[in-house]
């Protein structure tokens, strides 16, 4: 895998609801890991979704999470494009072109699950992640 791309969901708590109803839609695997998973101190949040992952027989990728605390959750703009593998070089040469211009909201850098993250609001409005898969 070079690099992929594909839609990344947010929902406001019924993200697992959601993955596992595409999951009998789509078929394929699912992977699920929730913020306390990831040491979230929060107990309102522990077991909400921090991070899932559909892939389909079909080729399709499906990321999705719930809105973390903090962030807003506005329906109408719960998509966001996200880009990531470990192409290192690419990846970080499109975020850097990314960049340009944009609301960065997460800096790109090493994040608590190991690989290379960043989110950004680019100048059109569209919301983008990048993530460098740690090798």
């Amino acid at each position: 895998m070079a690099s992929r791309l594909n839609p990344y969901l947010s929902f406001d708590g019924n993200c697992r609801e959601a993955m596992e109803a595409y999951q009998r839609i789509f078929g394929g695997e699912l992977r699920i890991n929730t913020f306390g998973e990831f040491g979230a101190p929060d107990e309102s949040i522990k077991d909400k979704v921090m991070h899932a992952m559909l892939e389909t027989p079909q080729g399709y990728t499906l990321m999705a999470s719930d809105t973390p605390p903090g962030m807003p959750f506005t329906p109408g703009t719960t998509s966001t494009v996200s880009i990531s593998g470990d192409a290192e070089d690419n990846l970080r040469e499109f975020w850097d072109k990314l960049a340009d211009g944009a609301t960065v909201s997460v800096p790109f850098e090493k994040q608590m699950w190991g690989d290379e993250f960043g989110q950004l609001t680019d100048r059109f409005g569209v919301p983008w992640m990048v993530n460098v898969v740690a090798g």
